[in-house]
C-alpha cells in the first residue's frame, strides 16, 4: 500500500448530514499528509460503471463541512454485481458487471478505493475487495443500525430534526386538544423513535422490537386526559407492527440491494384511533425525507471527518478490506468480512442489524417516567 498515489471516493445508499464532512476529512487528509489525488464517482456504484467521475482537491471541499447531503451525489439501485439492465424491448436483465468496473478503476489509475454507506453499499465494497480492489469502508445510516460501530454519522442530526420537529408539534397538539401521530424512519430499528420520543417529550413510543397493542395506546390517551392533558404526543417508528399484525410496506423497489420501503404504519394507527378515541382530533404527521436533510450537527461533522482522516490512514497502511468504526471515544476498524454478510456476493446483513433491546436501560428509563410503548 506504500506505492498508492491515486485513491477514489464513493458515496451509496441513501443520502444524509455528515457526507460531506467525510469527503471533506478524506480529501484533506489525502492532499496535505500524504500528497495523493483524489477522485470522487458520482452517484455512488453507478459512477464506477458509468465512468462518471470529478478531480476533489481542497478548494473543491473548502465549506462544505455543514451542509446535509453529498457533493458527490448518490444512489441505492446500483449493485454492480447484479446489475440491472433494461433492454429496447423492455425486458429486464441482471448482470454482473464488477469486472468492468474494476477495468475502469484500472484505466483511471485508482489505486485504492474509499466507499461510504451502509449495509448494502458496504457488502458490494467486500466483493470488490473480494476481487482485489485495495477498499476501506465507512459506515453510514441515519438509522443507527449498523452493529460493527457504537454510532453512525447522520444518526445524531436526525435526532435534533425529530426532537425539533416534535417540539413544534406539542404545541400545535395542546392548543386543540389532539392526539398527533408522528412517523420517522428506521426500518426495523427503533433507535431514531426511541431516542428521538424521548427528547421529544412523547407520551407513547411504538417500536418494531416491541409489538403494540391498540387498546394499550388509547388506554394511555385516556389516562392523559384523566390526569388534565388532553392532548397525546405518539411516535412511531415506520418499521412498527401491531401484536399478531405485520410491518406496513409502501412498495419495493425492484432494482435496489435494500427493495422493501417500509411507510404509512402511522396512517394505519391514526385510522385506528379516530374510531377508538371518537372525542379526540387525531391528526397524522410523516417525517420522511425531511430526517435526511438539513445542517450537519456538530457531532455528525467531528464523527464524520474523523472517519474520513482515519480512512485515509487505513489505506496507506496496509489496512485495505476493513471498515473504520467508532468504539467508545476511539476511531478504530474491523474487517469488512465481520461488517456484512458471511458467505456469498451480494450477501447482505451479517448477524442481522443493531436493534432497540426491549430490557434495555432506555426502554426502562423511559417506562419509569411513564411513556407507553403500547403493551397491556
Amino acid at each position: 500500500m506504500n506505492k498508492v498515489r491515486k485513491i477514489g471516493i464513493i458515496t451509496g445508499g441513501g443520502d444524509c448530514s455528515g457526507l460531506n464532512a467525510v469527503i471533506n476529512g478524506i480529501t484533506k487528509a489525502a492532499i496535505n499528509k500524504y500528497g495523493l489525488e483524489v477522485v470522487g464517482f458520482t452517484k455512488g456504484y453507478h459512477g464506477l460503471i458509468s465512468n462518471n467521475h470529478r478531480p476533489l482537491a481542497l478548494k473543491t471541499v473548502s465549506g462544505i463541512m455543514h451542509e446535509g447531503g453529498t457533493i458527490l451525489k448518490s444512489s441505492n439501485k446500483d449493485n454492480l454485481f447484479n446489475y440491472r439492465t433494461v433492454n429496447q424491448d423492455g425486458s429486464v436483465e441482471y448482470n454482473d458487471v464488477s469486472d468492468e468496473a474494476v477495468k475502469n478503476l484500472k484505466r483511471l489509475g485508482i489505486d485504492a478505493l474509499i466507499v461510504i454507506g451502509g449495509d448494502g453499499t458496504l457488502t458490494s465494497a467486500r466483493d470488490f475487495y473480494r476481487k482485489g480492489v485495495p477498499v476501506v469502508g465507512v459506515p453510514k445510516t441515519i438509522d443507527n443500525d449498523l452493529p460493527a460501530t457504537d454510532v453512525t454519522f447522520g444518526y445524531n442530526t436526525s435526532l435534533e430534526t425529530i426532537t425539533d420537529a416534535l417540539d413544534k408539534i406539542h404545541t400545535t397538539a395542546f392548543s386543540h386538544d389532539r392526539v398527533m401521530v408522528v412517523e420517522v424512519m428506521g426500518r426495523n430499528s427503533g433507535w431514531l423513535a426511541l431516542e428521538g420520543g424521548l427528547a421529544g417529550s412523547a407520551d407513547v413510543i411504538l417500536l418494531p422490537e416491541i409489538p403494540y397493542d391498540i387498546n394499550a395506546v388509547v388506554e394511555k390517551v385516556r389516562e392523559r386526559d384523566a390526569f388534565g392533558r388532553n392532548f397525546t404526543i405518539i411516535v412511531v417508528s415506520e418499521g412498527a407492527k401491531e401484536q399478531g399484525g405485520e410491518q406496513t410496506i409502501r412498495e419495493l423497489v425492484e432494482d435496489s440491494a435494500d427493495n422493501v420501503r417500509f411507510g404509512g404504519v402511522g396512517q394505519v394507527i391514526t385510522n385506528q384511533l379516530q374510531k377508538l378515541i371518537p372525542e379526540h382530533e387525531v391528526r397524522y404527521t410523516n417525517l420522511a425525507y425531511i430526517q435526511r436533510g438539513g445542517i450537519t450537527s456538530q457531532f455528525d461533522r467531528a464523527l464524520g471527518l474523523l472517519f474520513g482522516v482515519n480512512a485515509v490512514d487505513l489505506i496507506m497502511n496496509g489496512g485495505a478490506g476493513r471498515m473504520v468504526q467508532l468504539k467508545g471515544r476511539k476511531i478504530t476498524s474491523i474487517p469488512l468480512e465481520e461488517v456484512v454478510g458471511s458467505g456469498a456476493v451480494g450477501e447482505t446483513s451479517k448477524g442481522g442489524g443493531k436493534t432497540v433491546d426491549p430490557e434495555g436501560q432506555y426502554v426502562q428509563a423511559a417506562k419509569a417516567i411513564g411513556i407507553s410503548f403500547g403493551e397491556l
